[in-house]
């Protein structure tokens, strides 16, 4: 019998970001990761090297590749078509209890919550945040630049804009650079969910954003979504107005475009330690290794990389 050899984990910042998989049976057969569709093709999907594995309508997924999924740290996310909509999501590895607490009293704390919002206001605007302000002015102060932000990008790409509106139940209502940008945030919500999770944290406890299962995920994103996932939306609705892409692909596009600019910004690399950098800036004392945390789902491997559990 051959020598058991434990699986290594792949550090957070090597993988892949995401893939996308609709209509077929996802299992484990032969000890491969696989897609079944109704033909019976098998597709092996490598999902060791993933960050994050997205399941659209159609798919159905046994307990053996969930487990397997799992054990290699990649998160299962069920969306809805295109993206558009995040329904559930699992876990890879084991919680560590006290990065929970760390970020449940910077969350709970108003001025180490302030101290957060503030810094997370520096990291997307590259400057420091108007003193005196509330929670809520910064929010709106926010909203604004933001806004500004999406019609500067719009009439940058030539695509005709009438501002950041859809109605989830009704996606092909939406116009074509609003499905664009839906589809482009999808993917970057997804990756940054990925790297909350794997970091040990809640993707529930936000500070600036607040009452969503993804709050936390909403705020990290935020800080790269007008440097990454947006230009590249706005750049395929311009495509499609000028009749370069149908209509019908432009999801699919923007989703292809969105994985190239996470490797060109070497987006895993950096989440993990913008996560860490806005929570220290409530001033609280990061948590040390804690013996009651609960192990995680591999074997300790010290990997040398602080995107992944070890």
């Amino acid at each position: 019998m051959s020598e058991y050899v434990p699986l290594r984990p792949i550090p957070l910042k090597d993988r892949a970001s995401i893939v996308f998989l609709e209509y077929g049976l996802i299992d484990v057969i032969d000890g491969a990761f696989v897609l079944v569709d109704r033909s019976g093709v098998r597709v092996q999907i490598p999902v060791g090297g993933l960050a994050c594995l997205m399941l659209e309508p159609g798919t159905r997924i046994s307990h053996a590749a969930i487990m397997l999924a799992a054990r290699v740290g990649c998160l299962v996310v069920w969306v809805g078509e295109a993206g558009v909509r995040l329904y559930a999501a699992g876990q890879p590895g084991g919680a560590r209890a006290d990065r929970l607490l760390y970020q449940a009293q910077a969350a709970l704390d108003e001025t180490a919550r302030l101290k957060v919002i503030r810094r997370m206001y520096a990291m997307r605007f590259h400057e420091e945040a108007p003193l005196r302000r509330s929670p809520d002015q910064l929010r709106g102060i926010e909203g604004a630049r933001v806004r500004g932000m999406y019609k500067a990008l719009a009439a940058s790409a030539g695509v005709t804009w009438s501002g950041r509106k859809y109605d989830p139940a009704a996606w092909s209502d939406a116009d074509v650079v609003n499905r664009c940008l839906s589809a482009a945030t999808s993917c970057l919500y997804g990756l940054t969910e990925a790297a909350v999770l794997a970091a040990g944290y809640a993707p529930a406890i936000g500070f600036l954003h607040r009452g969503k299962p993804l709050s936390f995920v909403y705020d990290i994103a935020d800080l790269f979504k007008f440097e990454t996932v947006v230009p590249e939306a706005f750049s395929v609705a311009a495509r499609c107005e000028r009749g370069n892409i149908p209509a019908s692909g432009v999801e699919r596009e923007v989703r292809i475009r969105c994985r190239e600019a996470f490797r060109r910004t070497r987006l895993l690399d950096r989440l993990i330690p913008a996560i860490a950098d806005v929570l220290e800036a409530s001033g609280l004392t990061p948590p040390q290794e804690a013996p009651e945390g609960q192990a995680p789902a591999l074997p300790e491997i010290r990997s040398a990389d602080d995107g992944h559990r070890g």
